[in-house]
């Protein structure tokens, strides 16, 4: 909504002095939202001058119409004398009043007007139009054509109003009531604590039975319905330039008088209003729905076929508007052009919010109606509206109304709502006190009677104002939310996160730490995704949870795997030029077992029971939790540091360790089989949980059909493991690691064994044979060759002994290496290499 300042002023005495940046300070601190001021006229200097044109000679010999035209401008260019000025409109006559832009003025644009010479003439000045001013187009196209009262020679810019602040105001749908200048000016003068002149105190007839006839056969729709008439209007009256002006700054195109007038009085007031020339209406006006199938030509020129929840104005020939959206073409005011509208039918109604929303976005029309009755206008407006739209047509085309008053009114009773007088100091934890209270709900314009419990009638033109929450927010706004106390609450002393909470966690700053950057993705999932990762028709993975309202078609149902989200993110990147990526997510999964019970819809009118939301959790499936890394690219970069490497598949299972040792687990890695990835670089992750092994992940290089079908680089690796069987494996609460004073003691073995054992295997052996001396253990060279023999492999392990509380001898660190050499040749075959 946008208010000129000017115009608020005729409401509110404001101070001289009061800009509107001053102003919007003063309505921010009141809880409206305004956008921004727009200082109108501000880079506009003068001369500018009202002219009237004495003569006009058109210019032959050029591509296009010139004309040269002599303007006298009175006394506004010092001399008196006629100015000169050259001018390609073709909208105005010889004895038309205008604007002129004499030389020395600067218009907006910074668009400076100097003596000139073309089209061999000398042109001193400009004559002026709407958009060169700054105004806005008014229908025409072409030259300002000023009313002939318009006194020559005098200051055009005062007389177009054409410097002006405009507040822009984002009315939220709450406020529904600031889409007007009443609303605007009503909190304004609260916030000034000023009083207000409320343009809708008028003196209104009181209805009579001579009024033009209405039948309003919907009352829950239509609750009010005021018709006024006005016959004999002067059909070549132009809107004057003040209603014109005022139009254009609140962002509404001038169109002819009486529409005009009705914008005018809607910006006013709030109240939609619509006039029908009454030659063309047939008999009594009506209000009903619209019969499916009827249609109706709405003044945008569209043929619309109507809803029956639709809600219409008819005659008796059918539907001639779209109630409280659009008026119809068969009875649109006629223009100039066609003769004008000597006689007028004025409509001013309050429709329900719900059926006027419902309908413009069912026609997908909004108008500058609907948009104040879907946010809810004051039905105690609309008579006060149809008298000031009278008054403004009797005063400014001559017209004269007749004594007939149409008002029809549904039974309602104004709203009231019980509040403790103290409901707003414990809502807002700030003591008011009651004459607080009572006095910022007054200036709301509500009644308030009583004392400790307060009945407060609501009024109105503010529906959003329901229960006693709502009158809070009033008194709080008032008394302005940046005097609210900045205190930080002080939560109840907790038992701090679980221990499935903290394994989370540290799962994800140990990623972090390891060189992956978390990529979070939507836990949706297509059928599509589960063919490109290659999975069996009868793989758990594709039992999956449809949504019953998707956001997307393509991704119907929850997932069941956190890889195709990873896999997007990695693409979305290498696409964009970021090629060497380490990626990570943690998130839930979700695995429906078929167990699951129907899901029971929850009461909204009271605390569900403890029975009730025991049987929705049993409606849901199980949801492990589970963490993802996906690689490409190069791991470690070539730098000045030395030769660069690759990721490959034994980064993701690295990337599977690291997520293990953060609950306490040494996982057990064996090669396996399985989807998405390559079958001869697959790991099965293995964790021992009550004793008994229990696969836990996976990870590897992806399957080169999986890589083509996402669209990932080439020997693309990754990892999938789940935190909550990492938990139940885990020992409980991990110890800190325990600093040892005393040196360590390295020794190094070479094992030859099968190609087909697996080093998991030998390391395991070397490990349970090492005994508790063994701090660490590391393999650092896999060879193969002739020397060995065919289908022999040799593995390499950097064994590293420690004790506690001494530093060990050679000797005890010779038995630990032997000892662990026994068991990997006792449960590997292996043979120690050179012996």
């Amino acid at each position: 909504m946008r208010a000129p300042l000017s115009w608020l002023r005729e409401y509110v005495d404001l101070p001289a002095g009061e800009t509107g940046r001053d102003v919007q300070a003063k309505l921010v601190s009141a809880g409206l939202e305004v956008e921004r001021v727009e200082h109108l006229g501000a880079d506009l200097t003068g001369p500018l001058a009202v002219g009237k044109v004495l003569t006009i000679e058109e210019l032959e010999g050029f591509r296009k119409p010139i004309r040269f035209c002599t303007v006298d401008v009175g006394t506004a260019n010092g001399t008196g004398e006629p100015q000169e000025i050259v001018c390609g409109a073709r909208n105005f006559a010889v004895g038309d009043k205008v604007v002129v832009a004499l030389p020395g003025a600067v218009l907006p644009g910074d668009f400076a007007i100097a003596e000139r010479k073309t089209y061999g003439k000398v042109s001193r000045g400009m004559i002026c139009s709407g958009d060169e001013l700054g105004m806005g187009d008014d229908g025409t196209h072409g030259i300002i054509v000023l009313p002939p009262e318009a006194e020559v020679g005098s200051d055009a810019i005062a007389l177009l109003e054409l410097r002006d602040d405009v507040l822009d105001i984002a009315v939220t749908p709450d406020r529904g009531y600031c889409l007007s200048l009443r609303g605007i000016a009503r909190e304004t003068a609260t916030a000034y604590g000023l009083p207000l002149r409320d343009p809708a105190l008028l003196d209104v007839p009181a209805p009579n039975s001579y009024g033009y006839p209405v039948s309003v056969a919907d009352p829950a729709g239509c609750d009010r319905f005021t018709a006024r008439t006005v016959t004999g209007l002067d059909p070549e009256a132009r809107s004057p330039i003040w209603l014109q002006r005022r139009l254009q700054k609140a962002g509404m195109r001038p169109v002819s008088l009486t529409v005009d007038v009705t914008n005018y009085v809607m910006l006013e007031l709030g109240q939609p209003l619509h006039a029908y020339d009454r030659s063309r209406v047939a008999g009594t006006i009506g209000v009903r729905r619209a019969e499916a199938g009827e249609k109706l030509t709405t003044l945008d020129g569209t043929k619309r076929v109507l809803d029956a929840e639709d809600l219409v104005i008819t005659d008796d020939n059918g539907p001639i508007g779209l109630a409280g959206v659009m008026g119809g073409a068969t009875t649109e005011i006629a223009d100039a052009a066609e003769g004008g509208s000597t006689e007028v039918v004025i409509e001013a109604a309050h429709f329900d919010a719900v059926s006027i929303a419902r309908t413009a976005r069912r026609h997908k029309l909004s108008s500058e109606a609907s948009k104040r009755f879907e946010r809810g206008v004051d039905p105690q407006a609309a008579s006060a509206a149809a008298q000031r739209t009278v008054d403004l047509l009797v005063l400014l085309a001559g017209g004269t109304p007749e004594a007939g008053v149409t008002e029809f009114a549904a039974p309602g009773a104004p709203r009231s709502i019980p509040l403790r007088a103290d409901h707003p100091d414990k809502v807002a934890g700030v003591e008011y006190g009651r004459e607080t209270v009572v006095r910022r709900l007054q200036e709301v314009g509500c009644d308030v009677y009583g004392q400790d419990e307060l009945i407060v009638t609501v009024p109105s033109w503010r529906p959003d104002l329901t229960d006693p929450n709502d009158l809070a927010e009033e008194v709080i706004r008032l008394e302005g939310y940046e005097n609210l106390p900045s205190t930080l609450p002080k939560p109840p002393a907790g038992r701090g996160l679980t221990a499935r909470q903290r394994l989370h966690r540290r799962v994800g700053r140990a990623l972090a730490g390891a060189g992956y950057v978390e990529a979070p993705s939507y836990p949706f999932i297509g059928d599509w995704a589960l063919d490109h990762l290659g999975l069996e028709a009868d793989d758990p993975r594709r039992l999956t949870v449809r949504l019953l309202n998707p956001l997307s078609e393509a991704e119907p149902a929850l997932r069941t795997t956190l890889l195709p989200g990873l896999f997007a993110a990695l693409r979305r990147n290498d696409s964009r030029g970021e090629h060497d990526l380490a990626l990570f997510e943690t998130g839930l999964v979700f695995r429906p077992t078929g167990e699951e019970l129907p899901a029971t819809r929850l009461p909204v009118d009271r605390r569900p029971t403890d029975e009730e939301i025991a049987g929705l959790n049993a409606a849901l499936p199980h949801q492990p939790r589970r963490a993802a890394v996906v690689l490409a690219g190069a791991r470690e970069r070539t730098g000045w540091w030395g030769q660069g490497r690759p990721a490959s598949w034994a980064d993701a299972v690295e990337a599977g360790r690291a997520v293990a040792r953060e609950a306490g687990v040494e996982l057990i890695v064996r090669q396996d089989q399985q989807a998405p990835f390559h079958p001869g670089r697959c790991a099965a992750l293995l964790a021992v949980v009550d004793g008994e092994e229990v696969l836990v992940g996976n990870a590897g290089e992806l399957h080169p059909r999986v890589i083509k079908a996402f669209g990932l680089p080439e020997r693309t690796c990754a990892m999938e493991i789940e935190l909550d069987r990492l938990e139940k494996a885990g020992a409980g609460a991990l110890e800190a690691p325990r600093i040892s004073t005393f040196p360590v003691a390295t020794q190094d073995v070479a094992l030859v064994v099968d190609a087909s054992v697996p080093a998991g295997d030998v390391e395991a052996a070397l490990r349970s044979g090492a005994g508790e001396l063994l701090e660490s253990l590391r393999l650092f060279d896999v060879f193969t060759g002739e020397q060995l023999g065919g289908g022999k492999k040799s593995l390499a392990y950097a064994l590293r002994f420690r004790a506690a509380d001494r530093t060990l001898t050679a000797d005890e660190a010779s038995a630990a290496r032997d000892a662990a050499v026994a068991a990997a040749v006792e449960r590997t075959g292996a043979v120690l290499r050179g012996a």
